[in-house]
């Protein structure tokens, strides 16, 4: 089968499940001309060679990739109002986020997110801030946020949240954004899920409490069609051909996104 049948042919497919997806021609129409938000879901930036531990070379590497592409950083604030049509994003918007607080994302992701004028959001777990070696502390969480790096919520403890009885959810989530607006003076309305796990239960208490939605590992673009308690990501992770993943996952996310091949 020639090449430009066969993705005429996927092309078709793809509008077809699109439509199904949603209830009217005009639900197709505003997802479709609705911004459409690349949200890159980072752990660690070091050389340790784990999956978790994207190398400070990629890292560097990915990040001038994203300047030389037009892309333009966003706080979850803009996301939020983006999609709501309350303002106009930028063409290319991009949100970078890190998840747990690593210390490496002070050393090693900062001064190059810092070299580019890249914005990027951590979520944090203030149980550990401050408490163990391999995680910042509140002194430098405070020097981020006056350099355009926005600080959310990562649960008090980073449990798996479905494996707790409701109170140990509704814990949790407060005295983690509690405890991050005290010492960082700010409200706190963006939740990570730990493990990227989470139901509607779940969302629906976060909501209760104050945030104004929370991010998965669920694999996608944000849009108009996208739950705000279960904002879509793309985990960047190291494997042995990280740069050619990056690109892929980047590119290939956005066109299956476009047809509607991903999102339910």
């Amino acid at each position: 089968m020639p090449k430009k049948f066969l993705c005429l042919v996927l092309i078709i497919v793809g509008l077809g499940f699109y439509k199904s997806q949603a209830q009217t021609v005009d639900d197709i129409t505003e997802i479709s001309n609705s911004p459409k938000i690349l949200v890159l879901n980072y752990h660690q930036v070091d050389n340790k060679h784990t999956s978790l531990a994207v190398t400070i070379n990629d890292f560097e590497t990915q990040m001038k990739f994203l300047v030389d592409s037009g892309c333009i950083t966003i706080t979850p604030d803009e996301l939020y109002a983006g999609v709501r049509g309350e303002i106009e994003l930028p063409p290319r918007p991009v949100l970078i986020t890190f998840d747990d607080g690593y210390i490496d994302n002070y050393t090693h992701a900062f001064p190059i997110l810092k070299k580019y004028g890249l914005r990027a959001t951590i979520f944090i777990i203030p149980s550990f801030t401050g408490v163990y070696p391999g995680y910042m502390n509140w002194d430098q969480l405070k020097e981020l946020e006056a350099n355009c790096i926005t600080i959310e919520s990562h649960t008090l403890t980073h449990p798996k949240l479905e494996e707790l009885p409701d109170d140990e959810i509704r814990s949790e989530l407060l005295n983690s954004k509690t405890l991050l607006e005290q010492n960082l003076g700010h409200p706190i309305e963006f939740l990570a899920y730990p493990t990227g796990t989470y139901n509607l239960h779940i969302a629906g208490i976060a909501e209760d409490l104050g945030y104004k939605g929370a991010f998965t590992i669920k694999y996608g673009i944000v849009d108009c069609g996208s739950n705000f308690f279960a904002l879509e990501r793309v985990p960047i992770f190291h494997t042995q051909t990280t740069m050619k993943d990056f690109y892929e996952r980047i590119a290939w996310r956005q066109s299956f996104e476009e047809f509607g091949w991903i999102k339910k």
